[in-house]
């Protein structure tokens, strides 16, 4: 069957722009799950665990959104000087989110979204969250895709992700996704796997809450009180 490249890279990028419009809508719609579930105030000092260098309004939500934007430090494993032409007066501090080099208890909130899906193995997923409770004082509030959802937005595929994860990966490096087919890169999470790591670092006081898109959970967010 013939396919014209350039109809194919024309439909693509309006795929993209409709994809980053959905994106924006649930992650404003994630926002407004964090103000409903976490005490906060002018002076709550909030740590962005996976800061991404990229100006656009859907991603770095909460420096998009947060009303007290001053408060906000922002850590990411890239450098992130880029969001300094938006937001001139934030810290950003480069380093590795499983090892992070400040004190317990320096910030009163860590929120890390759509970012534990990008740290690699289980064991890297649950370092991730470990160092999101010591850094933090009074709340974790982390997001992540729900492996449940039928459409997965990294790949842009239905369904697939749903498999067996050796299977998914194989099927990922057969079409070309050879990066989102590397573990390190993209490990997707059901709410078990979530639950299971609290579990196992003893945190007692948490939540999970789901936001939905078409009436399913496209996200699953976890909300740990200290």
């Amino acid at each position: 069957m013939y396919i014209n490249k350039k109809n194919y890279w024309v439909q693509l990028r309006c795929l993209d722009k409709i994809l980053k419009k959905i994106l924006l809508y649930s992650r404003i719609n994630i926002f407004k799950i964090f103000v409903e579930n976490v005490r906060f105030n002018k002076n709550s000092k909030i740590l962005d665990v996976g800061t991404t260098p990229i100006l656009d309004s859907h991603e770095n939500i909460i420096f998009h959104q947060y009303k007290w934007k001053n408060n906000i430090t922002g850590f990411s494993n890239q450098n992130c000087n880029i969001l300094k032409k938006k937001f001139k007066t934030n810290k950003f501090i480069i380093g590795d989110a499983k090892n992070i080099k400040l004190k317990k208890n320096t910030f009163d909130i860590s929120f890390c979204s759509a970012t534990i899906e990008h740290v690699g193995s289980y064991a890297n997923q649950k370092k991730l969250v470990s160092e999101l409770f010591r850094v933090s004082r009074n709340y974790v509030f982390l997001t992540t895709p729900n492996r449940s959802f039928p459409f997965d937005f990294h790949t842009k595929l239905p369904l697939i992700h749903l498999l067996p994860k050796y299977m998914h990966r194989k099927i990922l490096k057969v079409i070309g996704l050879n990066y989102f087919a590397s573990e390190k890169n993209l490990n997707l999470l059901f709410s078990k796997d979530i639950e299971r790591i609290c579990r196992e670092l003893k945190i007692t006081d948490y939540k999970i809450i789901y936001n939905k898109f078409i009436f399913l959970k496209s996200n699953i967010i976890l909300i740990i009180k200290k």
